[in-house]
C-alpha cells in the first residue's frame, strides 16, 4: 500500500522550497528501484561527502561522470567484447548502467578516481560568502528625535 502525502499546506507557508517539495513528490512516485551497481554515500566532514560505487570490470574510459546543476550522473557502458568466447558461466555483471544523484545547492564535484573496482567521487559543499550567516551588530546609540506632527484632525473652537 502506497501512502501519498499532500504537500499543498507547505506550499502556502514556505517560500523558495519548491525544489525540495518536488523531490519529496518524485521520491514517492518511484516504481522500479535499480540497485546496481551498489554504492555508499558517506559524510566525511562538515561540508564534505564521498560516493563510492562498486564498478568491478569497468575501466576509466568506460565510465562517465556528468555534473549538472543539482544533479550528478554516473554511467557505465562496456565496450564490445570478443564474440568468439563461449561462456560456461557468466557471473560478472557487465551491463550498462546509469545512476543519478540529486545534489543540494552549492555541492560541487571535487574529484573522482577509480581504484580496485571502486569508483570514488568526492563532493564538497561550497556556500558562497554572501549566503553564509552573518552577525548583525546592535547599536546602543539613541535614535535621532523626530518631530511629531498631526496630519489631520479636528480643531476645537475655544
Amino acid at each position: 500500500m502506497r501512502t501519498m502525502f499532500d504537500l499543498s499546506p507547505l506550499y502556502r507557508s514556505g517560500v523558495g522550497f519548491d525544489r525540495l517539495f518536488n523531490l519529496l513528490e518524485n521520491a514517492n512516485r518511484l516504481e522500479v528501484i535499480d540497485n546496481w551497481p551498489p554504492y555508499d554515500i558517506v559524510k566525511t566532514g562538515e561540508d564534505d561527502y564521498r560516493i563510492t560505487m562498486a564498478v568491478a570490470g569497468f575501466s576509466e574510459d568506460e565510465l562517465t561522470i556528468t555534473h549538472e546543476p543539482n544533479l550528478l550522473y554516473v554511467s557505465g557502458q562496456k565496450k564490445a567484447e570478443n564474440e568468439d568466447s563461449q561462456y560456461l558461466h557468466r557471473g560478472l555483471a557487465a551491463r550498462a548502467f546509469q545512476r543519478r544523484f540529486d545534489l543540494a545547492d552549492h555541492v560541487k564535484v571535487a574529484g573522482a578516481h577509480l581504484n580496485n573496482g571502486l569508483l570514488t567521487i568526492e563532493l564538497k559543499r561550497e556556500v558562497p560568502e554572501e549566503m553564509k550567516p552573518r552577525r548583525i551588530a546592535i547599536s546602543t546609540a539613541a535614535l535621532p528625535k523626530t518631530e511629531t506632527r498631526q496630519i489631520e484632525g479636528e480643531k476645537k473652537a475655544a
